[in-house]
């Protein structure tokens, strides 16, 4: 079939194919799904380079990582040339411009959106710093909360406004906008810092230990590694793949106490967004200059693991 996405008719193959088994959602719910986010999604990943996560046989089957943008895509689907050293070879990933590059990916069997926290006009120069509330296996939810409270009262302090949303797992992520001008190395190490801070306001609750293993299972990371090169987390309103259809959810903090993140899905985020708009929307409004969290890093003669 075929759906209108703006100006663009785009073709939808196997549109009853079941993705996702709880509420038997299809490859079409999936479509529909993010053209009712259309702002939202398209906000989160514009002109970003972007890897797709993709499920030719629907969530429960194999999980293909997509850096090179797959084969036949229309010549209006616009990507981006990214290089990397690791494999001294480069790729064309794609750089979401407009929704219907959204719904072209999803036809390609595309669940999950991971954009760098970067932009195409120089990919080697973040805007975006991600702080990732991460919970290891036994922590309970309580906890997380409390490490991102914790998190906000810090970015308070510093003059930083952050973006809150669930992971679409058990975990939080907060955003802030930032001036492109350090590079990912200063960035991470400035993350590092931030990530200290908290877990020296929260000794018992949060930790930066590097190694998983020798991490307190009970614990929260504060993961700072999401600011590394070619290092991508999951945006806002992309649908991760697993069966429920869970959404990665932008939240007010006023409501961060009461809410269950299992209750974000495909089939009600939609009318959470049509009632509340993007909680994300003035994102692009606002910057923090991380200075002071170099100045943290050089302080603390910091260098971020790797």
């Amino acid at each position: 079939m075929e759906l209108q996405v703006g100006d663009r008719l785009v073709r939808v193959s196997n549109p009853d194919r079941i993705y996702f088994a709880e509420g038997n959602a299809t490859k079409l719910d999936l479509a529909r799904y993010y053209m009712s986010v259309g702002d939202g999604i398209v906000r989160a990943l514009r002109d970003r380079p972007c890897m797709l996560h993709r499920f030719p046989t629907g969530v429960e089957g194999e999980k293909v990582h997509q850096k090179r943008i797959p084969k036949g895509a229309p010549d209006w689907v616009e990507t981006v040339e990214i290089y990397f050293p690791r494999f001294g070879r480069t790729a064309d990933e794609l750089c979401v411009t407009e929704l219907a590059s959204v719904i072209w990916a999803v036809q390609m069997s595309t669940v999950e959106f991971h954009p760098w926290n970067s932009r195409r006009v120089d990919v080697e120069k973040p805007d975006e710093w991600r702080i990732d509330i991460d919970p290891m296996p036994r922590c309970p939810v309580e906890r997380v909360k409390h490490v991102a409270l914790v998190a906000r009262e810090v970015l308070n302090e510093l003059g930083a406004t952050g973006f809150i949303k669930t992971s679409g797992g058990d975990g939080l992520h907060i955003y802030v906008r930032i001036p492109p001008r350090w590079g990912f190395g200063e960035l991470r190490r400035a993350a590092l810092a931030f990530a200290q801070e908290v877990e020296r306001r929260a000794p018992d609750d949060a930790t930066t230990v590097w190694w998983r293993k020798d991490r307190d299972p009970e614990k929260v990371f504060v993961d700072f590694n999401q600011n590394a090169r070619d290092h991508t987390i999951a945006c806002a309103y992309s649908v991760r793949g697993v069966s429920s259809g869970r959404v990665s959810t932008p939240i007010a903090w006023e409501e961060l106490e009461s809410v269950d993140p299992s209750e974000f899905t495909i089939s009600t985020v939609p009318d959470r967004f049509a009632k509340l708009g993007d909680l994300h929307a003035g994102i692009d409004d606002t910057s923090f200059d991380i200075t002071p969290l170099t100045e943290w890093a050089d302080r603390d003669g910091l260098d971020a693991p790797k």
